[in-house]
């Protein structure tokens, strides 16, 4: 029996090696909620516990029963009714189910609302598992963040009357944004809200690219403020399905056939205001943004592991002038690039989800039971602050980095499997054309790597690179370290030169900037597990592709990862600080005459 909890020995050393007692109290708020609650934890084993018992259920779901219907999903898709309402594939519908029968579909509400209140890095674990199994299914699944944003700004009444039936499974969401003319600019929305005579909200006009759209409850951005243009006429709206709501189309797309995605047409249709008026795109739309990057970074995680696997397994059973490929050196090293970085994806993802928890955490320490003594309350209030910048550093550099590996770990398994890979026979083509939407939509790279560099340039990143350096190391990782030190200086140096030629100059060398500090942030990440206090046996594969007797350590593995990573990175570092500090403006000076002519037909 497949389980995708199970047979990841990296998700399991992950789930050890981090610290959950302390996102478990910060999420239980000291475990309070255990006397009024029969599943709260009332310590930190026991939410370890839930965890564990958690992830092992939904992992054996997606190996055994998700895995299986993928296919089928894919070639079936979704269908737009006569009535205007939509068919999911059957294996979606039937995910779903099981889905809710698990009681997995409020992952982050709260218990009073049904929800199992876990923290966002264990939703991250479960979003890699689902999307592993089947990428389009996660679409759904991972939208959960649409009831935290409900929980975290509507009124009590709209909790009461949405959050429970969430977290039963008995409705999905969509995050209605986009439109024809506003896709990465939501500032251009035009979408009307207004009030009728009785002041009830209305929502009028058509959105597109809505990936979900004809879930139960949507979460809509409107101009509510006819008179002005930009973020601060925006609202943020609920309403739910009904004669007013038109699906006017599904999109027929390359990929991710599982999800629909929608075009609507509000016509004049009832609606209830989340929170205050002109807060829709300022902060109640940018936080449920930044959940669903982290989604999407936790759904491209699920594709590189699932088609890595793939290529894995092919290259070891593949025999070519008498011995499986895999004994070459060109394919060998392309498998040992693809099983790193996706480690390297899942070591960023997990301390972005790390820092979003704390992040949560304080804060609600801050608005629901501030410490009296000032001292204290000013430390919670400097942790708020820090992990709020850390956060919004990492959270795209997340998206960033997780979705870009994923198309190249799709495309270079394609490449492995060769002619084979390229048909149908295999999932490989799915996965590819799964992964190639993850750099695209809830923001594209580029989008993510100007947010990410402004906390590199900002400081936030020296300081968490500092903080980095400052833990305990084994002492077998001394060259390793010398040589994130020198990156670090060089990134410092880059960070100089940039600031002095401006924002378009840093928007220029964005990407170079952010790969830098990603790259050295990798590096301590896998140091750190290399001097992990927990550790776990894992065997090793013989040529053949089975289980060999011999097992390693995993912080023995670990070592020989950050070694292997850190080097080959640190010459890139060094090139990729040169660059920025070149000073080179061609493409500011030259850009007419590089890209003529301009083709018209």
């Amino acid at each position: 029996m497949a389980n995708f909890y199970k047979d990841n020995d990296d998700i399991k050393f992950l789930f050890n090696h981090i610290d959950l007692g302390v996102l478990s109290e910060l999420m239980e708020e000291k475990y309070r909620f255990a006397k009024e609650f029969d599943y709260a934890p009332a310590n930190a084993e026991e939410a370890k516990t839930n965890y564990q018992m958690v992830l092992d259920s939904l992992g054996q779901l997606s190996g055994d029963f998700i895995a299986a219907r993928a296919e089928d999903v894919d070639r079936q898709g979704n269908t737009l009714n006569e009535d205007g309402s939509v068919s999911y594939a059957d294996g979606i519908a039937e995910d779903l189910e099981k889905l809710a029968k698990a009681e997995v579909m409020g992952f982050t509400l709260p218990h009073r609302f049904g929800g199992l209140n876990f923290p966002n890095l264990i939703y991250s674990m479960a979003i890699e598992m689902v999307s592993r199994a089947d990428a389009s299914l996660m679409n759904i699944f991972g939208l959960q963040g649409i009831a935290e944003t409900l929980n975290s700004f509507a009124s009590e009444e709209i909790k009461q009357q949405y959050l429970h039936d969430f977290s039963a499974g008995k409705v999905t969401g969509a995050m209605v944004l986009t439109e024809p003319d506003a896709g990465s600019d939501l500032q251009a929305v035009k979408v009307k809200a207004y009030q009728d005579e009785d002041g009830n909200w209305l929502l009028h006009g058509v959105k597109r690219f809505i990936t979900n759209g004809c879930g139960e409850v949507l979460l809509v951005m409107a101009r509510s403020e006819a008179d002005r243009t930009g973020g601060l006429g925006l609202s943020l709206f609920v309403c739910g399905q009904g004669p007013t709501v038109h699906i006017r189309r599904l999109e027929d797309k390359l990929g991710i056939h599982g999800s629909p995605t929608c075009e609507i047409f509000f016509d004049n249709t009832p609606c209830q205001l989340v929170g205050e008026r002109q807060r829709g795109l300022v902060k109640y739309v940018m936080a449920l943004m930044n959940g669903a990057r982290i989604g999407i970074a936790g759904q491209s995680l699920g594709i590189a592991e699932a088609t890595y696997r793939i290529a894995r397994d092919y290259a070891a059973s593949r025999k070519q002038f008498g011995t499986a490929i895999e004994n070459f050196p060109a394919v060998k090293d392309m498998l040992i690039e693809m099983k790193i970085a996706t480690e390297a994806g899942r070591s960023l993802l997990y301390e972005t989800s790390r820092a979003v928890d704390m992040l949560i955490g304080y804060e609600k320490i801050e608005e629901l039971n501030p410490p009296q003594d000032k001292q204290e309350l000013k430390a919670i209030k400097n942790q708020s602050r820090k992990y709020k910048r850390l956060a919004a550093m990492l959270t795209p550099m997340s998206k960033y980095y997780c979705s870009e590996m994923s198309n190249t770990i799709s495309y270079d398994a394609i490449q492995v499997l060769g002619g084979s890979g390229y048909m149908r026979d295999y999932a490989c083509e799915r996965h590819a054309r799964d992964a190639r939407i993850t750099t695209i939509y809830e923001g594209t790279s580029q989008l993510q790597v100007v947010a990410a560099v402004r906390g590199v340039c900002s400081g936030t990143a020296e300081k968490y690179l500092t903080e980095l350096a400052d833990k305990k190391y084994n002492s077998e990782l001394k060259d390793c370290l010398e040589k994130l030190t020198e990156g670090t200086d060089a990134l410092k140096k880059s960070i100089v030169f940039v600031k002095k030629n401006g924002n378009d100059y840093m928007d220029l060398y964005g990407r170079a900037l952010v790969d830098i500090a990603i790259d050295l942030i990798l590096g301590y990440l896998f140091c750190e597990q290399a001097s992990s206090d927990f550790d776990m046996q894992i065997p090793i594969s013989a040529a053949n592709g089975k289980a060999d007797e011999n097992t390693i350590s995993m912080k023995q593995r670990k070592a020989m990862i950050a070694k292997r990573f850190i080097s080959k990175n640190a010459p890139k570092i060094m090139a990729l600080s040169e660059l920025v500090c070149s000073g080179d403006k061609s493409s500011f000076t030259d850009y007419s005459s590089l890209v003529n002519p301009l083709v018209t037909e």
